[in-house]
């Protein structure tokens, strides 16, 4: 795609996606220059109440959180007609490209991906947001491993007035619950059930109910049962197994009844802890729980004497019931202690990558977490930011534990060479080397050192610069003297040109005269003659034109259909023997939907010209001038 401005502030590099509702690119945030993720609505809906409700429903969802799991909101706005939103740009795959390239995953790694969409999921509940649409396709996979939640387009506040029974159906039909299927609202419940089923695909490799057509499938999400897990993957533990098949109840009340009481179990599975699995249904099949033996407590104070009377407790029993109560007590304690130490005093990692050093220490601090920050230059990163952590986000640890931020003290410092002893070209192969790419040159006239000898360098030799900078190299461009060329033809003066290394200006202008013996002449000329100037300087020329002596031929161009579209074209006009060029046409497209249109080509002399035709600045198409009719 051609590069575009949005709204003064975003370059569009390239699109990165199509959905039904909007176009998705990756894009620069010109004032910061970080990459970000731009949504816009699709044209054709800028008009439609419905798609522009669901837009700015993506837009009210994603502003009310801000979680390391999900895909943050940067900004939102309107560009002429264009609604955008401005997301954070994740640099990876889905997690649908990941099954589909490794198959199914191993169980650990499904769980801790689990964990870390409920965690996403368990925000957007608090916060009032149900998702809908859960599936590998909306959760990406950062090339460094984290993982985030995508695409709120068809989320719902859950005390909106638009979350009622028989709205349409939305979502995913593989994903989508129960309830979803039979056009309910769907609830927090409903999200969990999508996660269950992507957790299946993970576990599997594929999903656990398809068909023909929809239809089909929602029927399976309404009375079908799965195929076991082990069935297919013999290696997953039975407890994760459990999880996943409680979250896919059909029931919402059999299933999680929140994001964290579900990702509480799966870590429990993951350390092959027991689990309260009363509820849950094994592939199916109701798992059966060990009952309890009752016991008859009448004699529950001891023995009774013939009589009625109780016989005397021994004081050794005594003792050891005594012990047994301590080493009980001891247990509850120590065991709260794990508990406090484990989970009271632990956190999570924040992801504080690519945030300033100040929003990272703020992220920190509330997460009761201390900050070391070590200073290290970077060319990828601009001065201030965090461009790396340890521990890595995600990770658990104590509170008050530190985390150590790397943050970019700007681009790598580098020393600028001396080049004054270099041609050009040598110059720029050394800049080039040391990343620098940034070179203007200025030629000047000169003969004291070789041609095309770097004579004068900014900045100097020894300074201190950094890749993106500015280098000008003042460049030895030789030096000769301008002929006259006055009242000579067009074929004379370029061979007078030629013959002091001079090039022609491909752009003629044309002067018009009333004698006819000054026609194809020339007029005028721009250096003027005995100027010194440097090897290669072209010169701009002005030919006499006589009215009754011109030659027209008409030329009709037909624009090539494609995608994207042509932009521009022009025609130049070529001497198949000196391989003079100069230019005849040039015309920009710009929104005109013609696909032919007639030019009128002058020569500027009676040579056998070929016209030549560049369609976005490719050369396309070769003929003979004299191939074409004469203009009226």
């Amino acid at each position: 795609m051609k590069e575009r401005i949005l709204a003064d502030r975003y370059r569009l590099t390239e699109q990165i996606g199509l959905g039904g509702m909007a176009i998705v690119y990756r894009a620069v945030d010109l004032r910061t220059g970080h990459n970000v993720a731009v949504k816009v609505l699709r044209p054709e809906f800028n008009e439609d109440a419905e798609f522009i409700g669901r837009f700015q429903r993506e837009a009210e969802a994603a502003s009310k959180m801000t979680h390391h799991n999900i895909v943050n909101l940067l900004d939102v706005g309107m560009d002429g007609e264009n609604r955008y939103l401005v997301m954070e740009y994740v640099q990876g795959k889905t997690l649908k490209d990941v099954i589909q390239e490794r198959g199914r995953l191993n169980a650990p790694l499904a769980c801790q991906i689990t964990i870390r969409i409920l965690s996403a999921l368990e925000h957007a509940h608090k916060n009032g947001i149900i998702h809908r649409d859960i599936k590998p396709q909306n959760i990406l996979v950062h090339e460094d491993g984290h993982i985030k939640v995508a695409d709120f387009g068809i989320a719902r506040i859950a005390d909106s007035s638009t979350l009622t029974k028989g709205e349409n159906v939305m979502g995913s039909v593989h994903y989508f619950s129960p309830e979803q299927a039979r056009g309910e609202g769907a609830t927090a419940a409903s999200d969990i059930y999508s996660t269950g089923i992507v957790l299946y695909e993970m576990l599997t490799g594929r999903v656990p109910f398809d068909g023909d057509n929809p239809v089909a499938v929602a029927m399976q999400h309404l009375h079908a049962t799965p195929a076991p897990i082990q069935s297919i993957a013999p290696d997953v533990p039975p407890q994760v197994v459990r999880v996943c098949m409680k979250a896919m109840e059909k029931n919402p009340a059999m299933r999680y009844q929140s994001a964290r009481e579900m990702a509480t179990d799966l870590r429990l599975a993951m350390n092959n802890e027991r689990l309260d699995d009363s509820n849950v249904q094994l592939n199916g099949a109701n798992v059966e729980q060990p009952k309890p033996q009752l016991k008859d407590n009448r004699n529950a104070r001891g023995p009774r004497k013939e009589g009625g009377k109780r016989k005397p407790i021994p004081v050794k029993s005594i003792v050891t019931g005594l012990i047994a109560t301590a080493v009980v007590v001891a247990v509850i304690i120590f065991g709260s202690m794990i508990i406090r130490d484990r989970v009271m005093t632990s956190c999570e990692v924040p992801d504080v990558v690519t945030m300033t050093q100040s929003e990272a220490e703020t992220v920190l601090e509330k997460q009761g977490l201390s900050f070391r920050s070590i200073p290290v230059a970077s060319d990828e990163y601009p001065a201030g930011t965090v461009f790396g952590q340890a521990p890595k986000a995600g990770e658990i640890v104590r509170k008050n534990d530190t985390v150590v931020l790397n943050v970019s003290t700007g681009p790598v410092p580098l020393k600028m060479p001396d080049l004054t002893a270099y041609t050009y070209s040598q110059a720029v192969a050394a800049l080039k080397e040391m990343g620098i790419t940034n070179i203007t040159a200025v030629r000047v006239i000169g003969s004291d050192t070789t041609l095309e000898q770097v004579v004068e360098q900014q900045p100097a030799a020894n300074d201190t610069v950094a890749k993106d900078t500015q280098v000008t190299l003042t460049i030895n461009g030789g030096d000769t003297v301008v002929p006259n060329l006055a009242d000579l033809t067009l074929q004379e003066a370029e061979a007078q040109l030629v013959n002091k290394k001079l090039t022609l200006n491909p752009v003629l202008q044309y002067v018009n005269t009333e004698d006819p013996e000054k026609h194809g002449k020339i007029a005028g000329q721009s250096p003027e003659k005995d100027n010194h100037v440097t090897l290669n300087t072209p010169v701009s020329l002005k030919i006499y034109s006589y009215a009754a002596l011109i030659i027209s031929k008409e030329l009709e161009i037909q624009i090539p259909v494609r995608d994207p579209e042509i932009k521009s074209f022009r025609v130049t006009l070529q001497d198949p023997d000196s391989n003079l060029e100069i230019e005849a046409v040039s015309y920009q497209l710009n929104d005109e939907k013609k696909q032919s249109y007639k030019v009128i080509l002058n020569p500027p002399d009676n040579r056998d010209y070929i016209y030549i035709i560049y369609f976005d600045g490719v050369q396309e198409i070769r003929d003979e001038l004299r191939n074409l009719d004469d203009a009226n």
